[in-house]
């Protein structure tokens, strides 16, 4: 049976906490990652390029739809509210079973980068230690269950985590743009830096494979959207917030790509750490005694990266919140807590989950364990894929259409445009989507056997979506 007649209301359930200045936080934490500087500089100057075009054709298209989405229905659930409404709530589930099971599953990793940048904190940063399970665990699971209580004892407490995290990852982002700034007048580019450069080689596959990974880094808007119970004002809030954030985002990935590329050649680049690496040498450049501004950054970036946990712990939990409202998943998963208010059942299930996830990813290393977990990992990428052409087509189809909601929220001004607008919008976030879906399916050059690796990226997201189908017809009895 279903049960959305019966499911209480959620705005009668979950107190509005957050305001504009949160909102604006929290997509500033969810967005950006400083990973992302290393792993587009190491691929060179081209990759400047490449987060101006995905920011183009991926992030504008993603923030216009968020924005407009949010504006006309503010509702808790967010894209799984949207895709129900668009398509029916057998694809509002698939959409927000995708985004839930798609994001416990990356935990590990978003705590894992947490714990080996941790490293350097306490000056180990070379030593090992980040592959020592004794402080790996330990700290993954610390830094995760801090974030779960943060985040059960309710938003007005939770949302603290969250904006001094994006403090925690902004402040770092802005002085490595300072200090690449700092260089560009008084050195020479480490990297040469020129028209021939610049110019990415789209017929190369590494490039396309750059280029979607780039276009992700860039995801995480619509998760503001999925709070919408919890905002104040969100028809307004909502998308002020956006408008705000995003071009904050977009400077600090462009402008920190090209400072790493200023500071240090692009051959020398470390992947995991190539953000302090640059840090390190600009700070060095100057002089001053400025030694300790490497590792103060380092303890800046764990503060952000769990703030980002705190993030994608508590909108996730949303979504599995009103769908256990729907009474597909279990109706427990609807509970609120009758102290704090906050969906507690929804974010301890996902925090339970996590934790078996990392310790099979940590005390697994090197054995079959571990493969198993990196082919879930692998087929999760088309799985990750599938919310967001949801996200687009529910744009289109609403922008579209005629009829009551052919205009933006309570006012009735449309602020985007008419239809051919709409279309060149929606298209742009589609088509990309889908080429990232087609690039996901590539097999690495090393791949001894491609065709089995295809296999198991595309039947492994069967089965997840397959899994997803199940569960929802068992609700519907």
């Amino acid at each position: 049976m279903t049960a959305t007649a019966t499911a209480e209301p959620v705005h009668e359930t979950l107190p509005r906490e957050l305001t504009l200045r949160d909102m604006v936080l929290f997509n500033v934490v969810a967005v950006l990652s400083l990973r992302w500087f290393a792993t587009a500089a190491a691929a060179g100057p081209s990759s400047i390029t490449l987060w101006v075009l995905a920011g183009l054709l991926f992030f504008v298209p993603q923030g216009l739809a968020v924005s407009d989405l949010s504006a006309r229905f503010p509702e808790e659930g967010g894209i799984y509210f949207w895709t129900k409404r668009a398509f029916g709530e057998g694809h509002g589930f698939l959409c927000g079973w995708c985004y839930w099971v798609n994001n416990i599953l990356y935990y590990p990793n978003l705590l894992m980068s947490t714990a080996v940048v941790g490293t350097y904190v306490i000056g180990r940063g070379e030593s090992g230690l980040a592959d020592n399970w004794a402080y790996v665990l330990p700290a993954t699971l610390g830094a995760l269950w801090f974030a779960v209580v943060l985040n059960i004892v309710g938003v007005r407490t939770g949302r603290w985590l969250q904006n001094v995290g994006a403090l925690g990852t902004y402040v770092p982002g802005l002085l490595l743009v300072g200090l690449g700034l700092y260089a560009a007048f008084t050195r020479p580019a480490a990297t040469p830096m020129n028209m021939r450069t610049l110019l990415p080689d789209l017929g190369d596959l590494s490039q396309l494979n750059l280029w979607a990974s780039i276009a992700f880094a860039y995801a995480g808007l619509e998760l503001c959207a999925v709070m919408g119970g919890e905002v104040r004002d969100p028809r307004r809030t909502l998308p002020r917030s956006i408008y705000i954030s995003a071009p904050l985002i977009a400077f600090v990935y462009i402008a920190g790509t090209a400072a790493v590329l200023w500071l240090i050649p692009t051959g020398e680049v470390k992947i995991v750490s190539g953000f302090l690496q640059a840090i390190s040498v600009g700070a060095r450049d100057i002089g001053w005694g400025l030694a300790w501004i490497a590792p103060a950054a380092a303890a800046l970036y764990v503060i952000g990266n769990i703030g980002g946990v705190g993030v994608w712990l508590a909108g996730p939990a949303r979504v599995a919140f009103v769908i256990g409202l729907d009474r597909y998943f279990p109706s427990a998963f609807g509970r609120v807590h009758p102290k704090w208010k906050t969906p507690y059942v929804a974010i301890l299930t996902q925090a339970v989950l996590a934790t078996v996830f990392l310790f099979v990813s940590v005390l697994g290393k090197g054995t079959t364990v571990e493969k198993a977990y990196l082919v879930i990992l692998d087929t999760m990428l088309l799985v990750y894929f599938i919310p967001y052409i949801y996200l687009f087509l529910c744009y289109l189809v609403v922008r579209l259409k005629d009829g009551e909601d052919g205009k933006d929220g309570e006012d009735g001004k449309d602020r985007q445009g008419g239809r051919g607008s709409a279309a060149l919008i929606g298209g742009a976030g589609l088509a990309l989507t889908l080429f990232a879906m087609v690039i996901a399916t590539v097999p690495p050059a090393d791949t001894a056997e491609p065709w089995l690796f295809r296999l198991k990226v595309i039947g492994g997201a069967g089965v997840f979506v397959l899994l997803g189908g199940l569960i929802y017809w068992r609700g519907r009895r």
